[in-house]
């Protein structure tokens, strides 16, 4: 079973964190519309998210990415009127960070959501899509497998639903060409938005059964099979999931059991990729 979060009003799963990390931030007074600056680290859909919300709430976004990313995710961003500045690809999500720490000591009243850490992001996932995996299921899920971009998803879902039915089994994944967190190796990849090349603080590693790799090749073959066989247009990281939940269903102890995963944003954002270079006719 797929959580399809594309329908979420900015097109990814990010929108949830994006919306409970400001609301959080105004709740303790840390963050004033018309005066504050946001400033986060971002590989694309969280930065939407928090343009979609600052724009809506009246605050200046500044945004710093990989130069990997695409250009679509550069547009929207740009779109919603946040100032987007581009780091290294090569040095990934951790590029990223740094440079956005640097905007933070230079501007006036900046706050940094630091989506990596802050506990409002699996929160939301405790509050929302746990229980609506849940709920949508008639509590019979017996595994979820997402890959981890900041683990916010997997790591919410976990302690909202481990206690919930005996045996219910949580797996994270994460690019074979990173593996940070079951190897300790950080390096390039090409599945944006898992992956960030360190272990984010907000990940519950103890909560997890297993942490499974993913090859560049599956995860895109995916998404192009959930494209064209399934009427699905979705991201890499949804293919690099998808793919883990087949392979994990295909597993003869797992026979019989609902296993549920995320396809995280739109295929929308992603046409200028190689992904979908040859989906021609």
């Amino acid at each position: 079973v797929a959580k399809l979060e594309y329908f979420n009003p900015g097109g990814s799963v990010k929108d949830r964190i994006g919306l409970s990390m400001i609301q959080d931030a105004e709740a303790r007074g840390v963050l004033t519309p018309g005066a504050s600056v946001i400033v986060e680290p971002t590989s694309g859909n969280t930065g939407i998210a928090l343009a979609m919300v600052a724009a809506a709430r009246g605050y200046r976004v500044i945004l710093t990415m990989p130069e990997t990313m695409t250009v679509e995710r550069r547009n929207l961003l740009k779109a919603f009127g946040a100032e987007v500045v581009l780091t290294p690809g090569a040095q990934g999500m951790s590029g990223a960070v740094e440079r956005a720490q640097q905007i933070v000591g230079t501007v006036p009243h900046a706050w940094m959501p630091q989506q990596f850490e802050n506990p409002a992001n699996p929160a939301v996932h405790v509050r929302t899509t746990a229980e609506e995996i849940w709920k949508d299921t008639d509590g019979q899920v017996d595994i979820v497998v997402v890959g981890v971009g900041t683990g916010g998803t997997i790591t919410g879902v976990a302690r909202a639903l481990r206690e919930r039915k005996a045996g219910m089994q949580f797996i994270a994944v994460e690019p074979a060409k990173s593996p940070v967190i079951s190897r300790g190796v950080a390096g390039p990849h090409r599945i944006q938005g898992i992956g960030a090349n360190f272990v984010p603080r907000v990940f519950e590693r103890a909560l997890m059964h297993e942490v499974m790799l993913v090859e560049e090749t599956a995860a895109e073959t995916m998404a192009c099979r959930l494209v064209r066989e399934e009427g699905l247009l979705v991201g890499i990281s949804a293919g690099a999931n998808a793919w883990a939940a087949v392979t994990v269903a295909q597993r003869p102890e797992n026979a019989g059991k609902l296993i549920v995963t995320v396809l995280p944003d739109t295929g929308e954002r992603y046409l200028t990729h190689p992904l979908f270079a040859g989906l021609d006719g």
